[in-house]
């Protein structure tokens, strides 16, 4: 039998979980957490998006001597669809915060000295529950992936240094500066929204470009009005240096592009973009990112992620891959069920590509 000093802490109430934002906050800094880790994104993923789901919040808290968190794990119990127009699903625990809402880089906020307990609990867990764990981190996620989990899937997510003179070639970088210069004699100029800047007007012309631009290139798109409220919490949740921001590009008659993403750490989390389509020709989506390095390398941030996606704009910019994996554990039909399910889209991914390639 373990020891009692081993076990956790388990917190389900959302009133207990405020309350332990604050010294969350700092493990999950002092612990190298991405901002998908972090209770800002966790706990406003939870009131927006994952309260509206089957589902219940569990969330494994070790403490120290002084009462302090050492490790914190954000669980979900839910049920995952099989397909969209079946009921039910398979019963499961799942990372707080991943699906819907789309979170990179999930881990776990562990001190070095609680790692063991935390891999132990997840072994514990594995015996009466099935577990999907998507999309982990590899430094903070995956290592406490319990014995006997299976690999489903491994994400590229290109990342590179937020240095504006390391972007791509040199030839690239000519590029850039004349696409600039471009924009300039039109009119562009550009922006930065810091951290709780972000307010609603802003939000909605970032929903609205992204709608035209989805619409021009003919692709469907989630990140719609229905997101709003979590973003805004997001926004709410935001510190100096922490959270929401945006470079925007504002032309002679209003914005005309936003590039959207998350400051933590020492890194910036490109998360989504809008723009006019009538500037492709000055190429404003690829100007918009480059400026954004700029904008964030003088917020102190080190690292550009791409986040998930192998798209080939990236690569230009000189971006290299990182990877995160999403694993099943557990046993019984649920597990049986989820591994169905991720055999079915690893078929699918293959026939796009086989597709493409033609």
């Amino acid at each position: 039998m373990p020891d009692a000093s081993s076990l956790p802490e388990v917190v389900r109430d959302p009133a207990a979980l405020e309350k332990l934002v604050p010294a969350w906050r700092e493990l999950a800094a002092a612990t190298g957490v991405s901002y998908f880790g972090t209770p800002d994104w966790v706990l406003s993923w939870w009131e927006h998006i994952g309260a509206a789901a089957t589902g219940h919040p569990l969330v494994a808290v070790w403490r120290g001597a002084g009462g302090e968190p050492e490790a914190v794990v954000p669980l979900l119990r839910t049920r995952q669809a099989m397909h969209p127009r079946l009921p039910g699903g398979a019963r499961c625990l799942t990372y707080l915060g991943a699906g819907a809402g789309a979170a990179d880089h999930c881990g776990f906020s562990v001190v070095p000295q609680r790692a063991d307990d935390v891999r132990a609990w997840f072994a514990a867990a594995a015996r009466r529950h099935a577990l999907l764990l998507p999309n982990l981190d590899a430094a903070t996620g995956a290592e406490y992936v319990p014995p006997g989990a299976r690999l489903v899937e491994r994400t590229a997510c290109p990342t590179m240094p937020a240095d504006p003179d390391r972007i791509g070639s040199a030839r690239f970088r000519k590029d850039l500066r004349h696409y600039g210069r471009r924009l300039a004699g039109e009119g562009v100029r550009f922006r930065f929204a810091a951290p709780g800047a972000v307010d609603d007007k802003l939000f909605d012309v970032l929903l609205a470009l992204h709608a035209r631009r989805q619409e021009a290139i003919g692709r469907a798109s989630t990140f719609d009005a229905s997101r709003k409220s979590f973003h805004m919490a997001l926004t709410g949740r935001a510190g100096p240096g922490r959270g929401p921001c945006a470079t925007v590009a504002e032309g002679p008659d209003g914005p005309v592009g936003v590039l959207y993403g998350f400051l933590w750490g020492d890194t910036f989390s490109y998360y989504q973009t809008g723009w006019d389509p009538s500037y492709a020709r000055l190429s404003l989506g690829t100007v918009l990112v480059a400026e954004t390095v700029a904008a964030v390398r003088a917020e102190g941030a080190e690292v550009f992620d791409f986040l998930r996606g192998a798209d080939e704009y990236k690569y230009r910019f000189g971006a290299v891959d990182r990877h995160d994996t999403t694993w099943l554990a557990g046993r019984g039909l649920s597990r049986l069920a989820l591994e169905g399910r991720a055999a079915a889209k690893s078929l699918r991914a293959r026939r796009a590509e086989d597709h493409a390639d033609r």
